[in-house]
């Protein structure tokens, strides 16, 4: 279990309220919350409000479970909110009772207080026995994602998948130059090496000096599988933040990264320059980009609903919903269609998404599509990741894959080549 800090006060919790007011209320990515948070706010309260609001988004249909044992009445929301806090500092991240308690009551409205002292009184005294019991996996994801994955997956592929997601991930890194695997990593048969959960990269060897970056081992497979080659000519659409652009520059490639916004497409930039390598950056659409000249490769990582990230990102399984694969799939279509134009005939594209859905996957790689033939990768492409490669020759990871060591993101890709003419 991860622990939130002893001290960390009245301000973590107001401010672990407002990031998952931002959530559940407003819809808004929890990384942007965070960022909206005070300036003024201590990094060790920040650091622990988002402990705590990750700890209720990732367990969230849990702490419910518990708390109705106690409620007579549904509260209002933030009332609600405050109380799936505080049970998740008591019942998974082993914070003092009076810590919790006190900080949680002092974060409500006045005519509240008596209600979220009492209530979480009672879950302090009923301890983590009150999890036993229940159907985590069931419980904290929402229905229509299980839905999805029973049919894509099956009944136990659908619940490891939610299993995996009950504990924060760990960090992995990818890697340059002279870097050094630091102090209590894991080199992944993947060739990523793996950090607890909770690890700070800026304090890692080798950050300051731009060899190192964060990246799920499963996000770095689509670059591994692309193949580039020193020299080559390789587009990275909808490239930001980065790590991809990273991997291709690094392995010598001359790189054109594509990002349609422009502050994400400035955190490109900035990632590049600290780690000291060189790609062309162009604020532009990727369905509607048209450059002077063709390329031997281009790497589509295209935008989708991400819930092959939801281990490390809990605010997707309560920002996404069902409509939302059909928008992401529609857009991918217009994405691949604008990847083939821009290759070379011969070049080959990878077309990938860190989504377990399947419209936004498989569907995509089983269309007929003008002008590319399909080119599965070979069964043996990731001697150290036996399963990902799917018959079909895609790839194909999902977080309970490698669970022994930790798992990883659900990523999914495939390869293309432009027919002659």
């Amino acid at each position: 279990m991860s622990r939130a800090p002893n001290a960390s006060g009245l301000p973590t919790r107001r401010a672990a309220l407002a990031l998952l007011d931002a959530v559940l209320e407003r819809r808004r990515p929890l990384e942007e919350a965070l960022e909206a948070l005070p300036p003024s706010l201590e990094a060790r309260d920040r650091a622990a409000a988002h402990r705590i609001a990750a700890a209720v988004l990732r367990r969230m249909g849990s702490l419910d479970a518990v708390l109705e044992a106690f409620l007579t009445r549904n509260p209002p929301p933030v009332v609600r909110t405050a109380l799936r806090m505080g049970a998740a500092e008591l019942l998974l991240l082993e914070t003092p009772p009076h810590a919790a308690v006190a900080s949680t009551v002092g974060a409500v409205p006045r005519p509240f207080a008596g209600l979220v002292n009492a209530v979480l009184r009672k879950v302090a005294a009923a301890g983590p026995a009150a999890l036993e019991g229940l159907d985590a996996a069931r419980l904290d994801t929402p229905p229509w994602l299980w839905s999805a994955w029973h049919t894509a997956y099956g009944a136990a592929g659908a619940r490891a998948i939610a299993e995996a997601h009950g504990a924060p991930a760990p960090l992995d890194l990818s890697h340059q130059g002279a870097a050094a695997l630091p102090e209590g990593a894991v080199a992944l048969p993947t060739g990523s090496w793996r950090m607890p959960a909770g690890t700070r990269i800026t304090e890692l060897p080798g950050f300051a000096e731009g060899l190192i970056w964060a990246q799920d081992a499963a996000a770095a497979l689509p670059v591994r599988l692309l193949d580039p080659k020193p020299g080559e000519q390789i587009a990275d659409l909808c490239a930001a933040p980065g790590g991809k652009t990273a991997q291709l520059a690094a392995a010598g490639a001359q790189v054109v990264a594509v990002e349609r916004d422009p502050r994400r497409a400035a955190r490109l930039r900035e990632n590049l320059a600290r780690l000291q390598l060189t790609a062309e950056v162009v604020e532009a659409d990727a369905a509607a980009w048209r450059p002077d000249s063709l390329f031997d490769a281009v790497l589509l990582d295209a935008p989708c609903t991400a819930t092959g990230t939801i281990r490390r990102h809990p605010d997707v399984a309560h920002l996404k919903r069902a409509k939302d694969v059909a928008s992401a799939a529609d857009l991918q279509r217009r994405l691949i269609a604008a990847a083939a134009a821009l290759l070379k005939p011969g070049g080959r594209l990878v077309f990938a998404t860190c989504s377990l859905q399947w419209e936004e996957g498989e569907a995509q790689a089983e269309r007929e599509l003008a002008g590319l033939a399909p080119r599965p990768f070979p069964a043996d492409a990731l001697p150290g990741l036996p399963g990902a490669i799917t018959p079909e020759g895609h790839l194909r990871t999902r977080p309970d894959l490698m669970a022994e060591a930790g798992g990883m993101d659900g990523f999914f890709a495939a390869r293309f080549e432009r027919r002659p003419g």
